[in-house]
């Protein structure tokens, strides 16, 4: 993807602002990530940050309860919201028509959300989150797994130790006073960052933005979150979990360096290599030659405050003979190394991902306000192919020695020989 010319504009109260053209059709993507997540949650809240996903529908000031969706379907918009370790983020696709209207309800619930908040809306929402939860994760084949796998890397206490669905009895806790703050604390413009992408004249959308978002207050400078370092494990540590599930599995969860440097895009290919598919080492071993697993997968999660973290996911019959193969293909890729042709198909298929994610407005938006948010540099998204292109099969093979060795990792084991 050739690198597209990008507006940037920091408004007085903080808000950082980037607007790209997209002429193809006639659409505006908007797309607002705060700097809030469920590791900025505090002991005994958990859950808070995905909650307020929720609640950022019910109303504000000058916009009634239900009257968000309302409008934004009425004028044919497509829109979501999502809450990971890091960041919370809004976003909405527009006929161009319509992009100030949208602007509008974003400024207003940015600058007046506690206007709407009421008793019976966090009732309402806590026990939407709690359903999502039950069906989601509780009732779930394996749902909890990730979860689980996270209690089991992170000391007890570390921002990444719980999940951003947090946990029935901190979600029955939490109240009003609990809410107010949170969006006190989080949710302003100087933690915030808005991108526009689409068929825009970026002159007319910079005014627009500074007329809906310039007269919001600054709010306090937002609290340092707690360090989130960890390093490569050390030893293999291992839950064995008694639920009714269709099938015996082994999960595997390795930590990996921060996003941001020359280590985590060695750990993706590295991952992609060993579990990418159908085509990939782990795969070829477990289900077509030794025939102990039906489904095999390995991927990574990127985190920018923390350690990232590499998956494996396993479905067969015998967990104990699954994680005895992964210990030798982890062992001959640490000592080998991929060839060329794995590295160079590794990161062809690393472009192709990252093509998938920017080939509309909307996934390019919210790419923008990722790297902004959490690099201070939105067009860092268009060296995206490059940085994995740039990777050899020295650097991935040194990686994988070091963060994804067999006696490196925690697992969960679903079943199986006892």
């Amino acid at each position: 993807m050739a690198e597209q010319p990008l507006h940037e504009h920091t408004l007085g109260n903080g808000l950082r602002v980037v607007v790209c053209e997209d002429h193809v059709v006639p659409l505006a993507a908007v797309n607002i990530w705060y700097g809030v997540g469920s590791r900025h949650e505090r002991a005994g809240r958990t859950g808070l940050a995905h909650l307020f996903e929720h609640l950022m529908f019910q109303g504000s000031a000058n916009v009634a309860e239900g009257e968000h969706a309302a409008l934004l379907e009425s004028a044919g918009a497509t829109f979501n919201a999502s809450t990971s370790f890091e960041r919370t983020n809004y976003y909405e696709t527009v006929p161009v028509s319509h992009l100030e209207l949208a602007l509008w309800l974003e400024a207003d619930r940015m600058g007046t959300l506690p206007a709407a908040l009421t008793q019976a809306n966090l009732d309402n929402q806590r026990d939407v989150v709690k359903n999502e939860r039950r069906q989601r994760y509780d009732n779930q084949p394996y749902g909890t797994a990730f979860e689980r796998l996270c209690r089991l890397t992170f000391p007890a206490g570390h921002p990444y130790a719980h999940t951003p669905i947090g946990s029935m009895e901190d979600l029955d806790a939490t109240t009003l006073s609990d809410c107010t703050d949170f969006f006190g604390t989080w949710y302003a413009p100087g933690n915030a960052v808005l991108s526009i992408v689409g068929d825009v004249d970026p002159e007319q959308t910079l005014a627009a933005v500074e007329r809906y978002f310039g007269g919001l207050p600054a709010g306090p400078a937002t609290p340092s979150a707690r360090p989130g370092d960890l390093g490569p494990l050390s030893g293999v540590r291992e839950e064995r979990v008694d639920e009714d599930v269709p099938s015996p599995a082994y999960f595997a969860m390795f930590s990996l360096p921060t996003d941001g440097g020359d280590d985590i895009e060695a750990a993706e290919l590295a991952a992609e290599i060993l579990g990418g598919g159908s085509g990939s080492r782990l795969y070829d071993r477990m289900v077509r030659r030794d025939e102990i697993a039906t489904e095999v997968w390995a991927g990574v999660t990127r985190l920018a405050s923390g350690p990232s973290l590499a998956i494996v996911d396993a479905i067969g019959p015998d967990p104990e003979k699954i994680a005895e193969v992964l210990d030798e293909e982890l062992a001959r890729f640490a000592a080998d190394g991929p060839d060329e042709d794995e590295a160079a198909r590794a990161a062809a298929q690393a472009e192709r991902g990252f093509l998938e994610q920017t080939e509309t407005v909307t996934g390019l938006a919210n790419a923008l306000s990722q790297n902004a948010t959490q690099f201070g540099d939105p067009s860092r998204v268009f060296t995206a192919p490059g940085r994995a292109a740039a990777v050899t099969a020295g650097q991935i093979k040194e990686m994988a020695g070091r963060w994804m060795a067999p006696s490196a990792r925690t697992a969960l084991t679903y079943g199986g020989a006892s």
